[in-house]
């Protein structure tokens, strides 16, 4: 089989006139199938429902430090939801913060305040002229959506399989005190779905901030999120790396349990740095009396404190494994053939990003939608939603079942095929 970059134009117009046929074939079936976001099934959400009869009259409301947990108090937490989230972050429990369901709503608080009040007696952002971020890209569109809310700029910053350009990094963050901060989802990243490498997370961990307010927003969202039971990457503790620099407040990491039980009813946390923790503690002070303890203490309960969680995320695998194995192989059968695309085959997390043909990802989603099949918008693993090669697609295969995403993938490949075609008429002309 050609590459399409091969074909003279008049086998391109060919094609084209074949794939339209295919094409409006698709659109009579007047289908409407949904991969915009990184949804669990209901059959995920199924494996969990037995966290519901975890806190019960008969078992107690009561948290092992003798909290009621219907009640007022437990400002940070509860010990044993302290536990859960110290196993998925591998760190000290009693350096956790427990907050509600959203590990996002945490990180928003935190630039919130340091907007307003400025972090270890900086001056807060709000006061200064500029405010800049660090966006490894592509990455998570909500993560984005956070600094633009505030007005910070964002920089762009290209990552290959190790994780970020750190050359780029290094030359930002140890000489530009308006560089505040970077976002990162180390592992399974957010949709490339790789894994920082260990020279990457030592290198993050020594960096030399010409400003002391400059923190890393560590989101580990899917750090126990695996594919395969005999394939589990493994990556390097940024806090140990951050103490052996002599860096112990440079970051601040978030997780959550939002994917391993309730998308809707997990519980999200953080750790860092002592010095960081008693700030954001005089923080939720003000800001709340406490979050949910009894759903604190249901997960808790339900994965034993984190012992359950392998046995857990296993059960989601056997789910998932099936949908991002589906998505890659018929990538591999009809696009890779031509030459039109490429993409990372992940071992673990909730994406696939794929890489079209420079210019053609808004024309596929556009094509897709006019199909029937609706995908995370062109631009949004992005900040301000604007891919300067107009070429990330990031498809999420977790939510449809099994029947509408093969269904689904094949309207994809059919308007991948034809936005290329169509592209590389364009510029053959």
């Amino acid at each position: 089989m050609k590459y399409y970059s091969e074909m003279t134009i008049e086998e391109l117009k060919e094609e084209e006139e074949a794939l339209m046929i295919s094409y409006e074939a698709c659109q009579a079936k007047e289908l409407r199938l949904n991969m915009a976001r990184g949804k669990p099934s209901s059959v995920q959400l199924d494996i969990s429902n037995d966290m519901l009869g975890a806190v019960t009259k008969r078992n107690g409301y009561h948290s092992e430090d003798g909290l009621d947990c219907r009640n007022y108090g437990g400002t940070f937490g509860i010990p044993e939801a302290q536990r859960t989230l110290a196993s998925i972050m591998e760190c000290n429990p009693e350096h956790v913060i427990v907050y509600g369901n959203s590990s996002l709503n945490l990180m928003f608080d935190l630039i919130s305040y340091a907007y307003t009040h400025g972090l270890n007696g900086n001056t807060p952002w709000g006061k200064l002229p500029e405010v800049k971020f660090l966006c490894p890209v592509p990455g998570y569109d909500r993560h984005f959506a956070v600094t633009e809310h505030f007005g910070i700029k964002m920089i762009n910053i290209p990552m290959d399989e190790n994780g970020p350009d750190m050359d780029m990094v290094e030359q930002y963050v140890n000489n530009d005190p308006t560089v505040k901060g970077m976002w990162c989802v180390p592992k399974f990243e957010n949709p490339e779905g790789i894994c920082y490498s260990d020279e990457v997370i030592r290198r993050m961990a020594g960096l030399r901030r010409a400003a002391d307010d400059f923190r890393i927003y560590y989101d580990n969202a899917y750090a126990v999120h695996y594919l395969y039971e005999d394939d589990q990457p493994k990556i390097l503790n940024l806090i140990d790396a951050c103490v052996e620099a002599g860096h112990p407040d440079i970051y601040f990491e978030f997780c959550s349990t939002s994917k391993i039980t309730y998308a809707g009813g997990g519980i999200s946390g953080m750790t860092a740095s002592e010095n960081n923790l008693s700030e954001v503690r005089n923080l939720m002070s003000v800001s709340t009396i406490g979050y949910d303890k009894v759903n604190m203490l249901r997960n808790a309960r339900y994965l034993k404190e984190g012992a359950a969680i392998p046995e857990v995320m296993m059960k989601h695998a056997a789910i998932l494994r099936p949908k991002f194995e589906l998505v890659v192989n018929m990538l591999e059968e009809e696009i890779g053939p031509r030459g039109i695309g490429s993409w990372v085959s992940p071992k673990g997390g909730y994406f696939v990003s794929f890489h079209a043909m420079k210019g053609c990802a808004k024309e596929i989603v556009r094509l897709a939608k006019e199909a029937g099949v609706v995908l995370t918008p062109a631009g949004a693993p992005f900040p301000y939603g604007k891919d300067p090669d107009d070429s990330v697609i990031r498809i999420a295969p977790s939510l449809p079942p099994m029947g509408e995403l093969k269904d689904a993938m094949e309207i994809f490949m059919i308007c991948v095929k034809l936005a290329s075609v169509r592209k590389l008429q364009e510029e053959l002309a």
